[in-house]
């Protein structure tokens, strides 16, 4: 049965700085920043976290059911690539006179990341309405357009759909009230250690809290350091997975949020399907962009 999957196509530009931002950003002079990162190294990659996690469901042989907006610009070879997967792309909006979002990233050497972001057609995703469909077991609502996301939440839950609230990078576009009626709508909702922080902070909420509500789950990434799950209020640590290289880190989240929507879909309890996704996320690291890393599904016991 397919997963929706609400949020961004994009392009990335990935760079990487041969440094430490550390180094380069002094503490006391942010405000007056003038900062300038050489970096020998470019490439453009296919992204935008529906896209990531649409490629990663669909090696895990799931079946993504992306919901998105696309620019003039490669927005229809976008959309190739994603049919390529098996993915469906009914619910995949071109949006004249617009860019395809697009990301320029820079990552140090610790992994920490700078990144810009174009919405461009993002800025349309809200056009797109959840569909009616019987066969949907379970959906996403990852970093798209700020209306988008409000009102694909509002529409998963009147159409009884679980979903997974996954705000990420588009965490600090909402207060406190709108955080809390995200919750208060979601099934399952799913952090970095940051974005846990932040959330907590703006909604008065602690993550034992939270998971003690009508939530099924708090699932909190830790990058290397694996995950940790809420649940009732009490938390459990999944170990991380070691990876073969630590090329970069772009995709990683979405990684996990892929092998979160396979477990799910599937019944697993939350643990399983985050020890999928540690392993998921090991993977992706050692391979540059989100959408090149080849995925055995006999080596992740699948």
């Amino acid at each position: 049965m397919p997963a929706l999957i609400c949020g961004s196509l994009a392009f990335d530009t990935i760079t990487t700085f041969p440094g430490r931002f550390a180094q380069q950003i002094l503490p006391d002079q942010v405000h007056i920043l003038n900062v300038s990162f050489l970096v020998p190294t470019l490439r453009r990659e296919f992204g935008g976290c529906a896209g990531n996690i649409a490629y990663n469901l669909a090696r895990l042989g799931g079946e993504p059911l992306v919901m998105a907006a696309l620019g003039h610009d490669d927005g229809v070879q976008y959309m190739e690539r994603l049919r390529s997967w098996g993915a469906s792309t009914e619910f995949v909006r071109l949006i004249e006179g617009q860019y395809t979002a697009q990301a320029i990233i820079i990552t140090d050497t610790d992994n920490n990341q700078i990144t810009a972001f174009h919405p461009g057609a993002m800025q349309a995703a809200h056009l797109n309405e959840v569909p009616r469909q019987d066969n949907i077991r379970v959906a996403i609502v990852a970093p798209d357009g700020r209306d988008a996301m409000l009102q694909h939440a509002a529409q998963l839950a009147q159409a009884g759909i679980p979903f997974v609230f996954d705000p990420g990078q588009g965490l600090p576009m909402f207060d406190g009230a709108e955080l809390k009626h995200f919750v208060q709508q979601a099934t399952w909702v799913a952090l970095n250690d940051y974005e846990a922080r932040m959330l907590c902070d703006r909604t008065g909420e602690s993550l034992a809290s939270l998971s003690r509500s009508h939530l099924r789950g708090v699932v909190v990434t830790l990058a290397a350091d694996g995950c940790e799950i809420w649940e009732q209020g009490e938390r459990t640590h999944v170990p991380g997975h070691t990876a073969e290289a630590v090329i970069d880190p772009t995709g990683c989240g979405d990684a996990f949020r892929a092998a979160l929507l396979y477990g799910l879909e599937r019944d697993w309890a939350l643990a399983q399907c985050a020890e999928l996704g540690n392993k998921l996320g090991a993977l992706k690291i050692a391979h540059r962009g989100g959408q090149n890393h080849p995925i055995d599904r006999r080596a992740l016991g699948l």
